[in-house]
């Protein structure tokens, strides 16, 4: 649950313990209302001597406060309140991260970890797992920082990320009290005191009706409990409403309350009752706009979200939640003014998915879903056209597309990438974890891996490459795909090979392998193939790594393929010269220069050559790599490669030496600098040595 602040009408936003403003700070206007004694505890409690330090020792991790209170009771706002009062005293920064859903469901640890690291800028290994993580975020969160953790589902979601590092602070807002973790008082929040119920109100309805009919006014916060999430949706309709009377506000509430039925779902009835009263005060296509929210990903939405989901355009979309925001029933993101995003209120979930179920059909859901998939489809697209330059073909297949859905520069896409990155992968664990619209699910994670490619790199992006891999797997295994599946599995095994897991890599082959084989793909089985190469090559393993090289040249033979041969071929006498076999070593080396003589590849049998050089050498035959070498010397100057001349002159250089003449080896090696300086050559500097015997 999260409850933040929002704007009603025209009047200022209002900053409640139950409302964080849009940009963090207390409005103009006024700061939180009441809670005056809660922040002096919580001051309190800083100050207060731990009991690490009672007993004589120096405390090892972080000072814990909690925030405990049932939804609606405004217990984020009161942390973010409190958070911007002390944040002077935290200057290496304030982060944020929350532990449940909006529909009350705990969130992994190992997922908060991810974005915790991210919005550290760290990163984070792709595919650790969560000790890796939650060890990561502990040691990153060294320093003065703030951490504020939102909506604890459990004691244990805390205590893995509290950071090893006294003098930062971490900030949790529960439910109930923090059980196991020791030294934790928690600060428990009931409802606002009746003045600052009645600011609030006023703060809404204006002063002059609030003093017309004081009485009526303190049987609304009666009624509400002095809840500050019901009194937010009170104080919201008679924003709307500046006709309607405060007594008449009151009347409707009881009556309502003493319907059996008031509202459906929910834990608290104050807030069920000041809900339906709130709900149906909304137009009908802003209430279908509401309801629908609740399939917004991670409860987050903006504009282009709301049209999605609801069909409409744009702009009316932009005035729904503009409307609902100033209702009390949305709640404004920090740092969204650019591009206004909204966070729907955990309290207000279940009765949001009670009428949703209720109200549409099963089709006109699944009609919903498949908008909103379709749209960040064309979202991500166009995000990563932005990274690639004029003309592409990327750009062009977006050109056509309306203005509201392009980024104007690669800075702007890369901008929106990242802060929306969390809905975005929200949004495709959501469409996978579905499993009805799984040919759009699949399009929607593709677009997202390339965004993030073109944006970041390969390797910038690896820790967020990884879960969308896995996501891919899922849905192929699902659907019985198994050439998606050998990708996704390949893929994976990328990234535990790049990150340093050679045993897990093996694993994600052994598993491609068998799918690549079930799907009948000879291309696909040989790069499995040479994968498993390469991993037992990483654990030194060279005589399995040369058996698995050996098995995927032998498909590449088979198809005629020469450019994959002498690749193969390369790879093959690297394990068998490690194994010390350098006869087979040698072999291998002449096989692919010969593959790149029949492709006419002048630079590629330049470095085959002098590959065969260095084998030689290693296999104690100078001789034969000194003629090996001329040989590349003579095929790099027919490519015209300095570089690759400089290098075999070099390496030559060296193998005269060892056959005892030092002025040949003087005489390449100035020759060599020569070509790299770009200085003419003397005819003296181009004669080789001949090796003497």
């Amino acid at each position: 649950m999260t409850d933040q602040a929002v704007g009603a009408g025209d009047r200022p936003p209002v900053a409640v313990a139950g409302a964080l403003p849009p940009d963090g700070t207390a409005p103009a206007g006024g700061g939180l209302v009441g809670r005056a004694r809660e922040l002096a505890g919580l001051r309190a409690d800083i100050r207060r001597a731990g009991l690490d330090t009672l007993a004589g020792r120096s405390p090892l991790r972080s000072r814990v406060l909690l925030i405990a209170g049932g939804p609606g009771s405004g217990r984020t706002a009161l942390a973010e309140e409190f958070a911007r009062q002390i944040s002077a005293d935290y200057p290496d920064g304030v982060l944020r991260a929350r532990l449940s859903t909006p529909g009350g469901e705990r969130e992994p640890t190992e997922r908060v970890a991810r974005e915790l690291l991210e919005e550290i800028g760290g990163g984070a290994p792709p595919g650790a797992d969560e000790d890796e993580l939650t060890g990561a975020v502990r040691t990153a969160l060294a320093g003065r920082r703030l951490l504020i953790l939102d909506d604890a589902a459990d004691p244990g979601q805390v205590d893995a990320l509290i950071p090893d590092a006294p003098e930062s602070l971490v900030l949790v807002t529960a439910r109930g009290p923090l059980t196991g973790i020791p030294d934790v008082r928690p600060c428990t929040l009931g409802g606002l005191d009746a003045q600052a119920a009645l600011e609030l109100l006023i703060r809404y309805a204006g002063p002059t009706r609030i003093a017309c009919d004081p009485r009526a006014a303190e049987s609304l916060v009666e009624r509400c409990a002095a809840r500050p999430a019901a009194l937010l949706l009170v104080g919201g309709v008679l924003a709307a409403r500046p006709e309607a009377s405060v007594a008449g506000l009151a009347r409707q509430l009881r009556e309502l309350a003493e319907e059996e039925a008031a509202a459906p779902g929910g834990d608290d009835p104050r807030l069920a009752v000041a809900f339906r009263l709130a709900y149906e005060e909304l137009p009908p296509a802003v209430a279908r706009t509401l309801r629908l929210l609740v399939r917004a990903p991670g409860g987050v939405a903006d504009a282009h979200t709301a049209a999605a989901l609801a069909g409409c355009s744009l702009a009316t979309a932009s005035a729904a939640l503009r409307d609902l925001a100033a209702r009390g029933m949305l709640r404004s993101e920090p740092g969204s003014a650019a591009s206004p995003c909204y966070r729907l209120p955990g309290c207000l979930a279940p009765y949001l998915r009670a009428l949703h179920q209720a109200e549409e059909t099963p089709t006109e859901a699944r009609l919903a879903r498949a908008r909103l998939l379709e749209r960040t489809v064309w979202r991500l697209r166009s995000c990563r056209a932005a990274a690639e330059p004029p003309g592409s073909p990327a750009r062009e297949r977006v050109a056509d597309l309306p203005r509201a859905l392009r980024f104007s520069s690669a800075p702007q896409a890369a901008a929106w990438l990242d802060s929306r990155l969390p809905t975005l992968l929200s949004t495709a664990r959501a469409a996978v974890r579905d499993g009805t619209l799984d040919t759009q699910a699949r399009r929607l994670v593709t677009a997202l891996a390339r965004a993030l490619m073109a944006h970041r790199g390969e390797q910038g992006a690896a820790a967020q490459l990884y879960p969308l891999h896995e996501l891919v797997l899922a849905v192929a295994e699902r659907r019985g795909l198994p050439l998606e599946q050998a990708a996704a599995l390949v893929n994976l095994g990328d990234l535990d090979a790049g990150a340093g897991r050679a045993g897990a890599a093996r694993h994600r082959y052994r598993a491609a392998l068998d799918a690549a084989r079930a799907g009948g793909d000879a291309r696909l089985t040989a790069r499995v193939l040479e994968a498993l190469g390469d991993t037992y090559q990483e654990l030194g393993d060279w005589l399995r790594a040369a058996d698995w090289y050996g098995r995927a040249l032998q498909l590449w033979l088979s198809r005629g393929e020469v450019p994959h041969q002498a690749r193969l071929y390369a790879a093959l006498a690297t394990a068998r010269g490690e194994a010390g076999d350098w006869d087979e070593a040698l072999r291998h080396r002449r096989a692919a220069a010969a593959c790149h003589r029949r492709m006419d590849d002048l630079p590629g049998l330049a470095g085959a050559l002098s590959e065969t050089a260095e084998t030689q050498q290693r296999a104690g035959r100078p001789e034969d790599a000194l003629r090996s070498w001329e040989e590349a010397l003579s095929c790099a100057r027919r490519a015209g490669d300095l570089r690759l001349q400089a290098a075999a002159l070099f390496q030559s250089a060296d193998a005269l030496e060892s056959l005892g003449d030092p002025a040949a080896a003087r005489r390449r090696r100035a020759t060599a600098e020569a070509l790299l300086a770009g200085r003419p050559l003397t005819a003296q500097g181009t004669r080789g040595g001949a090796p003497r015997r």
